[in-house]
């Protein structure tokens, strides 16, 4: 890229998970502006099929370790500080604290701090660093949730330099990703006539699969014959849920898949989704549930603004009001009127369309709009 074009930077941390999206997400940002993006990826080894996916003009690895990242290195500061001197940057987009970090010490930009979840300025360094380079640091939540978060941690702040930005998907794509019910199914060896409440996520005590798998217990005398809890996803609680399975005596009603390859293209396969966390951000799940046109349940964490006004909110943690929805939901059929709404809710708050608007009216941006 010319020394002459205009360029955004972009910081990351890693694109492990849903972090290669994540840069998509904010290249997307920049279509059909004067700005070329070019995103840096401190950690992570090289990797053209997640190159792609973060659709930005260059992507740059630098390959570091998560030591060299988490504690102040020179190192990695000399590197970023590197590309800034091959570039004519307008600003910086950092995600998480760690590439904030790394953004502040290595380049003399405006920063905008992408947060991806709760508690990132609880410690008090972290308050120390914002507070040392607060006029030239902005700060974003994936959610209302951590941005009411990110305020109660730096009291000093304006409120216009700690705003929302909501993680968003690509609904055509998304649903054009969808496999049909039937083959979803098969492909995950679940019986095509069974009523089946899906759940996505790591096995993880902020996950909380423990209250799901107890409503589910609960409910399951009077939901529909042959009706099966199926729960995708890794981690180091599967041992423990799949004794809570036993002791339940549910073994032969839950279907534990493992870690699957492109998720979200098998959400079709369910009936229901829900989300039984204990702590969330702005989980992309629900946006991807919605993609598939499915009533979504989810306790009353971060979810909440993605499920406000189409599908249910329960307590965290009580299983029983969750049992109480799953036998609710057990008699509600899929309505075209239902379908709309979903795709309305999807296009009108966690659309990348919706996110340009959104991105381009926050005051802390507007010396760098488009004309």
């Amino acid at each position: 890229m010319s020394k002459n074009s205009k360029a955004i930077l972009q910081l990351c941390y890693g694109y492990f998970g849903p972090y290669a999206d994540c840069a998509r997400q904010y290249a997307r940002l920049f279509r059909d502006t004067p700005y070329k993006v070019v995103t840096v990826q401190l950690k992570d080894a090289p990797n053209e099929n997640a190159a792609r996916k973060m659709a930005s003009d260059e992507v740059i690895f630098l390959g570091h370790q998560s030591s060299e990242i988490r504690n102040f290195r020179l190192k990695t500061i000399r590197d970023v500080r590197r590309i800034v001197a091959t570039h004519d940057f307008a600003f910086c987009i950092a995600h998480r604290y760690k590439a904030v970090y790394n953004a502040l010490w290595g380049t003399d930009l405006m920063v905008v701090g992408v947060h991806h979840d709760l508690d990132e300025y609880r410690r008090f360094n972290r308050r120390l660093i914002a507070n040392m380079f607060r006029k030239r640091l902005r700060l974003l939540g994936v959610s209302n949730v951590v941005r009411d978060n990110i305020r109660a941690a730096l009291p000093a702040w304006p409120s216009s330099h700690i705003e929302t930005l909501y993680n968003r998907i690509d609904v055509p794509a998304a649903q054009a990703d969808l496999l049909p019910r039937e083959t979803a199914r098969a492909m995950l060896n679940l019986p095509s006539q069974s009523w089946i409440v899906g759940n996505v996520g790591r096995l993880h005590p902020d996950k909380d699969q423990a209250t799901l798998i107890r409503a589910f217990a609960a409910a399951l005398p009077g939901l529909p014959p042959r009706s099966l809890l199926a729960i995708m996803g890794d981690g180091q609680l599967e041992d423990t849920l799949r004794a809570l399975v036993n002791e339940l005596n549910i073994q032969e009603s839950v279907r534990f898949l493992g870690r699957v390859a492109e998720g979200r293209r098998y959400f079709k396969a369910f009936d229901v989704f829900v989300l039984s966390s204990s702590r969330e951000a702005c989980p992309m799940v629900l946006l991807e549930a919605l993609a598939a046109c499915l009533p979504v349940v989810c306790s009353d964490c971060g979810g909440r603004e993605v499920v406000d006004g189409i599908g249910d909110v329960f307590p965290r943690g009580d299983a029983n009001a969750l049992a109480r929805i799953m036998l609710r939901l057990a008699e509600w059929r899929e309505t075209e009127d239902y379908a709309k709404r979903a795709e309305v809710q999807l296009r009108q708050k966690f659309s990348d369309e919706a996110a340009v608007e959104a991105f381009w009216r926050l005051p802390m941006l507007a010396q760098y709009k488009p004309c």
